[in-house]
C-alpha cells in the first residue's frame, strides 16, 4: 500500500514539473535579429519585407519573438550575413540571389539572364517545384528558406553611354556581384566585369574606378546610385529574388508551435511585399527622371538573349538538371 502511494505521489510530481517545464517554455522569449545592406526605407524592398516579416511573427507570436532590425549592414555586408546565418551568429536576413548561390550553386538559375520576361513567370517557379528544391537544398546548408521576395528586375546603369544594344556595353566597367554567372553575362555581352562587394561600389563609381553597375530601381534610390550616374536603361536584364532566411541553429531552438509562426509569418509577409516592391519600383523611376537620371528603354532585346544563350548549357551541371528543367517549364 505505501509503495502504491508513493508511486502515485512519484507521479504527481513528475506531471507537475513537467506541467512547470511546458509553461516555462510556452512563456518563453525569443530574439531574432534581422539584418540586410540597405537603408530602412519602407519604399526599399528589402526594408519592406524585413519590416512586413517583423509586423507579422510578432503579431502572430503574441509577443514571444522579437524580431530586432539591423538595415544598412549593421551586420554585416551580404556576404557575412549568409555566412552568419550557417553559423547562427545571425538569426535572419534579407539577401540578394546571387550572393545566396555562393553557397548553393543551385539558385544561380533565378541570374541567368533573361530567364523570365515578366514577374509572373518569376512568382510561377518560385513559389512552385523549383523553389521548393531550392529551400531542400538550401536547408541542408543550415539556412531555411521562409520566403522568395521581389527585389525588381535588374538594369544597367553607367556613365559612359546609354544602352540600347549588346554592342553599347563593350568596353564599359559594370561593377558585378563576386557570382560566376553575373561575371559571364557581362563577358559575354562584351563589357568588362568587376567583381566586387557594395561597401565599395559607390565609392569606386564615385572615383571613375568603374564606369557603371547593375541594380533593382528601389536599391537604385534608396543607396542613392543616382547621384553618381548618368544613365539608367531598363534592360531587365536579370530579376532580382531577394530571400528572406532564418538560421537553421536559431530555428532549430525554437519549440514546434513558434517554428510553425515563424513559417507562417514568412508566407504571409510574400504577399504584401510584392505588391508593394511593385507599386514603390514604379513611383521610385519617376522619382529619379525627376533626379536628372537619362532613362531610356529597350525596344528589342532579342540580341541580348541571343549573345547569352548559351550560358544555359553552361551553367546547367551547376544548377542541376532538376532546377533548370523546373524553370524552363515555368517560363514556358
Amino acid at each position: 500500500m505505501t509503495c502504491r502511494r508513493t508511486g502515485i505521489l512519484a507521479a504527481l510530481v513528475t506531471a507537475l514539473i513537467l506541467a512547470f517545464a511546458g509553461s516555462a517554455v510556452a512563456q518563453q522569449k525569443f530574439t531574432f535579429k534581422l539584418g540586410w545592406v540597405t537603408p530602412e526605407n519602407p519604399q526599399d524592398p528589402y526594408a519592406a519585407g524585413a519590416i512586413f516579416f517583423k509586423q507579422t511573427v510578432e503579431r502572430q507570436s503574441g509577443g514571444r519573438i522579437e524580431v530586432q532590425l539591423f538595415p544598412n549592414r549593421q551586420l554585416g555586408d551580404e556576404k557575412p550575413l549568409l555566412e552568419g546565418l550557417r553559423f547562427g551568429t545571425v538569426d535572419a536576413a534579407v539577401i540578394t540571389n546571387a550572393v545566396i548561390a555562393q553557397v548553393e550553386p543551385a539558385f544561380q538559375v533565378n541570374d541567368l539572364p533573361f530567364l523570365y520576361r515578366n514577374e509572373a513567370q518569376a512568382h510561377k517557379a518560385l513559389d512552385g517545384k523549383m523553389g521548393q528544391l531550392l529551400a531542400k537544398k538550401l536547408e541542408a546548408k543550415g539556412i531555411v528558406s521562409l520566403a522568395y521576395m521581389e527585389g525588381g528586375f535588374r538594369h544597367m546603369i553607367n556613365n559612359v553611354r546609354p544602352v540600347n544594344r549588346p554592342e553599347d556595353i563593350k568596353g564599359v566597367k559594370y561593377r558585378v556581384m563576386q557570382n560566376p554567372v553575373y561575371i559571364e553575362m557581362f563577358t559575354a555581352l562584351g563589357g568588362n566585369a568587376v567583381p566586387m562587394a557594395w561597401g565599395e561600389t559607390y565609392t569606386a563609381v564615385q572615383q571613375g574606378t568603374i564606369d557603371g553597375l547593375e541594380l533593382p530601381i528601389g536599391p537604385i534610390d534608396s543607396l542613392k546610385v543616382n547621384e553618381v550616374t548618368k544613365f539608367l536603361s531598363l534592360t531587365n536584364h536579370t530579376y532580382s529574388m531577394i530571400a528572406l532566411l532564418v538560421s537553421k541553429k536559431s530555428y532549430d531552438k525554437l519549440p514546434k508551435d513558434l517554428q510553425d509562426v515563424v513559417r507562417e509569418a514568412g508566407k504571409s509577409a510574400l504577399g504584401p511585399q510584392r505588391i508593394a516592391a511593385a507599386a514603390n519600383g514604379k513611383l521610385l523611376l519617376v522619382g529619379l527622371e525627376k533626379k536628372g537620371m537619362k532613362i531610356n528603354s529597350i525596344a528589342d532585346n532579342t540580341p541580348f538573349r541571343n549573345a547569352v544563350k548559351p550560358m544555359y548549357e553552361k551553367f546547367k551541371p551547376s544548377i542541376g538538371a532538376d532546377v533548370m528543367n523546373e524553370a524552363l517549364l515555368a517560363v514556358k
